[in-house]
């Protein structure tokens, strides 16, 4: 009856402290990932800002987060307002124009920025400012639009949850860039505001490496308490006649 029970807690006591040793391990590594990323964001936004002709003909996927300047024509008939995004707090619209790239039949969707919405009438579009002619635009190369999780068929008007650009290149009968789009920076205006988020959303990389420590003090704890109760604790009971 003993060896049974030595052998079942040994058994529990392994899988216990592999399970908890290899969490730990994928704490770290999800840590170090976060650190390798924030590292190579902030190294493309250090480099010097791509031409247009750089842009269209270069890896844009590469070169995410690195600056961009750029020249063309706002289609603005084709403006989206992406609902329920948060930018200081507030909730409201991301606002994404695509811009008729100047020389070129290439259009590219620019994520211009982030206007408040009115809750009272919900369909209401806030008052943006689109200018006409050939516009300039600086900004860094960003993954297309980010998706939140929505309920029932894509909307087609101009508020919607998600926009995904392939679709929307059909729609619109755009020649539109599908593997990037642009996040205009700058100071305020136009009625925008642009203080987008970083690029790692989420905690920092200080909170996996804090998970780590708690699953591999779990397994310290189970490694200890296994150790207590098969071999020390016994020694420690006294001799029964």
């Amino acid at each position: 009856m003993t060896g049974s029970r030595f052998w079942v807690a040994t058994l529990a006591a392994t899988l216990g402290m592999g399970a908890t040793f290899a969490l730990g391990l994928w704490q770290l590594g999800r840590g170090q990932q976060k650190a390798a990323l924030i590292a190579a964001v902030a190294a493309q936004r250090e480099r010097p800002p791509l031409s247009q002709a750089q842009f269209l003909v270069g890896d844009r996927p590469s070169q995410r987060y690195r600056p961009v300047v750029l020249r063309g024509r706002w289609a603005g008939e084709h403006t989206v307002f992406l609902d329920n995004r948060q930018m200081g707090g507030k909730v409201g619209f991301y606002v994404a124009t695509p811009l008729r790239l100047a020389g070129s039949d290439e259009v590219v969707l620019v994520q211009r920025g982030w206007a408040p919405r009115n809750f009272v009438q919900r369909d209401q579009l806030p008052a943006i400012e689109t200018p006409a002619g050939e516009v300039e635009v600086r900004g860094r190369i960003a993954p297309p639009p980010a998706k939140l999780y929505q309920f029932g068929p894509a909307a087609t008007g101009p508020i919607r949850q998600n926009l995904d650009l392939p679709p929307f290149a059909a729609e619109t009968r755009l020649k539109l860039l599908t593997d990037a789009s642009v996040q205009q920076t700058g100071p305020a205006s136009e009625g925008l505001q642009r203080e987008w988020p970083e690029a790692v959303a989420g905690r920092g990389p200080a909170t996996n490496y804090g998970y780590a420590f708690q699953w591999w003090a779990l397994c310290g704890l189970i490694a200890f308490l296994y150790v207590w109760f098969q071999f020390i604790q016994p020694r420690r009971q006294p001799r029964q006649v």
